[in-house]
């Protein structure tokens, strides 16, 4: 297989020179008079290459920034220091200029915020009938931007609230009260707010009285206050038209729209004074009719709502690169109500029609454009309401034939039948005129080899004698410029992919062999792919591995081939002069895909059908499926009893069988074929079998143990997934042995797990006859098999006698006790209760014994202390009475001193020894005896001699070193032990030890000194 290339050479440069494009324009800014801020900032930024500069310009006259020291520039920002009305307000444009020419930003108002004060005159006074209409005028102080009115009745902060009656303009400022009353005599103030400052003035007061010659008689409507004839108002923003009259009784206000209907989103506020529009659209235009009517007559006004739209580009202009000669065409498209005109700008200069000039509606023509028309043109559409500017580069090219350096010399290597384009594009202006030589001759065209219109030459089915040296040159009037491509035609390379079609299984191996038939002087490379993509050898897990087996030929080894490897596998061979390209077709068998998504059919209380859709058979047939559930009671997925048993590869569809009924299941499908087990298919959705009686009885059905009368019947409770359905609860039947009625008792808990039947009359441990069954909505489900339970003995019911108490050690008291054979009741065992002689009873410790047990041994208590005890019996159904309280007190503390100055004598392996008395404390137990504890070093059990004297001999058996201690023996227990004594045993030797660390030892022949 080959492929043919299509060569093209480009030589072109391309400029990053341009001319200004803003970046930012000033906007709109009115400055507090009285803000600290002190300056004012507009903005401008442009980006251009070679950056711009900046002018700026007032009311159309260039400011010199630098003969008034409170202008700055800040890059492209005009900053004013201290700016005033007087001087500075007006409409500014920022100009910015690079070496390509200026252009004009929009125009920015700077207004100035203030409020002035009310003339201090006072104001005369207004008096009126009762009845009678009257306007009190607001005559507000110089001021700007816009301010809002509001009156304050007799003293601040009691404002006059607007009503059918009361009405204060926004647009003239005057309070219209349309029929004074009583009430409204007082005095008027009317309050100003600046809504830029929020700065505040209060007129002068005007009061307004009675007179006091009659009342007012009922007069028709006279409107007083109304909207323009003409309202103007910009598309979007909210129209207010005002409408307020005076009249006896008090004229009601209403509005429409002359032929047409009032726009739906209209609101009429101030008890209808005021009719609101927002978000005006052109369609709201029209003429309005505001009518005041009372009982005496009517009086209508009307005027026209006007809706203008600012200028809109719907066409702009472009940058544009014209030869030297050309003609320029550029057109600007606005819309706007009223319609925009259009005016031109060069280089933030009006444009006006020359010889060469024309514009007509937005279009501008220059015809046969020169060097001179290059700069900065821009399109302004305006209408009475605004002006919007458009802005385009015109560049004209002049400059001889240029080419870039890296294509002044090119080889070009194709091989035989290839088609050849070898393309000249000097950049010049105007267009150069283009000849091609080969080698030193004018190259003649032909049908195989043309030059092409913008100047390329075109060789079609190349061959060896299209070899050589080509050179193209550019001309024009500036100048001429030339390259030089040779040309080199070499034999196509062919390749050979073997394998040509697989087949093999997952887990395989293959090896691709791609050989390369190519030129001898060119060198190949070789490059694989899968299914058209560049095969990753990083990425794909050690299964792909090339190997170059030598220069003209590669090998793709694929091991332990996967599903996703199946495809079509390209060799790409590359040379410098053509790229040619085999593929083969690889297909991998596999286990099956999952699958498709199982629907539930049908359900049952036992069964479920279910459908699916085949997965991919992975080129090996489906034997068959395995049909699997999960439910809330298995452990995960479980193969499911199905008809027919076994699925063959062909079927589509099962049924499942042996389900629990009323249990939530998930289904899923497993294909198989002769490779393997596939992935499952994704779970159906869970559903529920239907409910049944139930068809499994409770298990283990015992007694337990209860009070007397009692007969407990326990059982293990039936779980969830066997309950079949809603409503589940058991059934408890019985008998006492040998009768035939049952009785029967509903627990309807599905978690009980134990029943208590109390009867008095029935004696302890009758024998009865037991069955639990179990029911749910549906019906009565089985009964367990038939146990006898006996009914509980009871509690015992005698106290143990012979209660004796006996004090054995400072912390040990040995209690016993004999207790009465009686035929019910039997104890389990018995329980002791003691406490100290200052506590209550209730405080009392226990601890039991477990079976006959007849005595107990109290450890750990406290030395010197009395003690009360009780013992009671116990079995599962509760405890017996307590015996009578018995006493015992604990014995004193044995002694704390412990055996002093011993001394010893060894005679072989006899030693004798010797000590003090020890003397006990008051609270301490009198000393009875003493101890003689000695042990051979290295051991733990340790012989004791026990003496009433404070001497003893100790026989040392065997040779060694023993450790000797003596303690003294008292009621309360062993006294505290001597510091331990080492004597060394073996015959011939006699020594003396005392606590003074004085030793004397006596020899036959030598003397051995020992000290502990």
């Amino acid at each position: 297989a080959s492929s043919r290339k299509f060569f093209h050479f480009f030589f072109s440069i391309e400029s990053v020179d341009y001319g200004p494009v803003f970046v930012q324009e000033p906007d709109d800014m009115i400055f507090p008079t009285d803000s600290e801020e002190k300056k004012v900032s507009l903005n401008c930024q442009a980006r251009g290459n070679p950056t711009p500069t900046y002018r700026w310009l007032r009311n159309g006259t260039e400011i010199d920034i630098e003969s008034d020291y409170r202008f700055s520039l800040i890059e492209g920002s005009l900053i004013i220091s201290n700016p005033s009305e007087m001087k500075d307000s007006g409409q500014y444009q920022c100009l910015t200029t690079n070496t390509f020419g200026s252009i004009l930003s929009r125009e920015a108002v700077l207004q100035f915020a203030y409020l002035g004060n009310f003339s201090g005159r006072t104001r005369s006074a207004v008096s009126v009938r009762e009845g009678q209409g009257v306007v009190l005028m607001c005559s507000p102080p110089l001021h700007s931007p816009e301010i809002i009115y509001s009156w304050v009745f007799n003293e601040f902060p009691s404002f006059v609230a607007e009503d059918s009656r009361r009405f204060i303009s926004q647009e003239t400022g005057n309070l219209y009260i349309s029929k004074v009353q009583t009430s409204d005599v007082g005095s008027y103030i009317c309050l100003v707010k600046n809504t830029v400052t929020n700065a505040r003035v209060l007129s002068p007061p005007t009061p307004l009285t009675l007179r006091n010659d009659g009342v007012m008689g009922e007069y028709e409507p006279k409107i007083e206050v109304h909207f323009p004839y003409t309202v103007t108002a910009a598309r979007g923003t909210t129209v207010k038209m005002e409408c307020f009259a005076l009249g006896n009784p008090v004229p009601t206000i209403s509005w429409r729209k002359v032929n047409g209907h009032n726009p739906s989103k209209a609101r009429l506020r101030k008890s209808q004074a005021v009719l609101e529009i927002p978000n005006v659209q052109l369609e709201d235009s029209g003429m309005y009719e505001c009518k005041a009517e009372n009982s005496r007559g009517r009086n209508v006004f009307r005027g026209q709502l006007q809706v203008y739209t600012y200028p809109h580009w719907v066409e702009k202009l472009n940058d544009t690169q014209l030869d030297s000669g050309d003609q320029l065409r550029w057109e600007c498209k606005a819309t706007g109500k009223p319609r925009p005109t259009y005016r031109w700008l060069k280089n933030g200069a009006p444009l006006w029609p020359q010889n060469r000039i024309e514009m007509i509606n937005g279009v501008l023509m220059i015809q046969s454009v020169n060097v001179s028309d290059a700069g900065m043109y821009q399109c302004l559409a305006e209408n009475k309401y605004g002006t919007i500017y458009a802005s385009a580069e015109l560049k004209i090219l002049a400059s001889p034939p240029t080419f870039p350096l890296n294509q002044m010399k090119k080889t070009i290597i194709v091989t035989k039948g290839q088609e050849v384009v070898i393309e000249c594009k000097p950049q010049a202006s105007p267009k150069p005129t283009i000849t091609w030589k080969k080698g030193d001759k004018v190259l003649r065209e032909s049908k195989r080899i043309t030059i092409l219109p913008h100047g390329s030459l075109r060789i079609l089915n190349a061959s060896k004698s299209d070899e050589g040296r080509y050179l193209c040159q550019g001309v024009n009037v500036f100048g001429s410029a030339e390259i030089i491509a040779s040309l080199s035609v070499k034999e196509p390379t062919r390749i050979e992919l073997t394998p040509k079609k697989i087949e093999l299984t997952v887990g395989e191996s293959i090896v691709l062999s791609c050989k390369a038939l190519h030129d001898s002087t060119m060198d190949v490379t070789f490059y694989w792919t899968l299914n058209g993509q560049p095969i990753d050898f990083e990425k794909e897990g050690g299964h792909f591995e090339s190997i170059k087996a030598q220069a003209s030929s590669a090998d793709l080894m694929i091991r332990n081939i996967l599903l996703m490897h199946a495809g079509r596998y390209g060799c790409r061979v590359q040379t410098a002069a053509d790229t040619v390209s085999d593929e083969t077709e690889l297909l991998v068998r596999g286990p099956p895909g999952p699958p498709g998504v199982v629907i539930v059919e049908e359900i049952t209380d036992t069964t479920a059908t279910l459908s699916w859709s085949p997965g991919a058979d992975n080129h090996s047939p489906i034997s068959l499926y395995n049909l699997q559930a999960r439910s809330p009671f298995s452990l995960g997925w479980q193969t499911v009893k199905t008809v027919p048993d076994l699925i063959s590869g062909d079927m589509e569809s099962a049924m499942a069988v042996e389900l629990n009924p009323w249990v939530e299941y998930e289904f899923r499908v497993v294909a198989t074929n002769k490779i393997g087990t596939g992935d499952p298919s994704v779970p159906s959705r869970v559903i529920r079998t239907n409910e049944a009686v139930p068809k499994t009885p409770p298990a283990n059905v015992s007694g337990r143990s209860g009070r007397r009368h009692e007969l407990v019947i326990a059982w293990e409770p039936v779980s969830e997934e066997f309950q079949s359905g809603e409503g589940f609860g058991y059934i408890v039947a019985f008998r006492p042995n040998g009768t035939r009625g049952w009785k029967e008792k509903m627990v309807t808990s599905s978690d009980a797990s134990k029943f208590i039947y109390r009867d008095e009359s029935v004696p302890p441990l009758t024998p009865f006859e037991v069955k639990v069954g179990v029911y749910n909505n549906k019906g009565d489900g089985p009964f367990s098999p038939i146990v006898v339970i006996c009914s509980a003995e009871g509690e015992p019911t005698a106290a143990p006698v012979d209660v004796k108490a006996t004090s054995l050690s400072v912390s040990e008291i040995l209690v016993a006790w004999k207790h009465i054979k009686e035929s019910l009741g039997r104890p389990q065992g018995f329980e002791v209760g003691y406490w100290k002689d200052m506590q209550q009873e209730e405080a009392a410790e226990k601890i039991k014994t477990e079976g006959n047990e007849s005595s107990i041994l109290l450890t750990g208590l406290e030395g010197n202390t009395l003690y009360h005890l009780t013992v009671r019996a116990y079995n599962a159904a509760g405890y017996g009475p307590p015996s009578t309280a018995v006493h015992a007190a604990t014995k004193k503390s044995p002694p704390s001193q412990a055996p002093g100055n011993i001394m010893w004598i060894q005679d072989g392996s006899h030693v004798s020894l010797g000590w003090e008395p020890v003397r006990p404390l008051a609270n301490e137990s009198d000393v009875m005896g003493y101890k003689v504890l000695f042990r051979q070093e290295g051991q733990s059990n340790s012989q004791v001699i026990e003496t009433q004297k404070t001497s003893a001999v100790v026989l040392l058996p065997d040779v060694g070193v023993y450790i000797i201690e003596v303690c003294a023996v008292s009621e309360g227990g062993d006294g505290t032990a001597s510091p331990q004594i080492r004597v060394p045993s073996f015959s011939g030797k006699v020594a003396l030890i005392s606590e003074s660390v004085v030793i004397i030892a006596m020899l036959i022949n030598s003397v051995i000194p020992y000290q502990k």
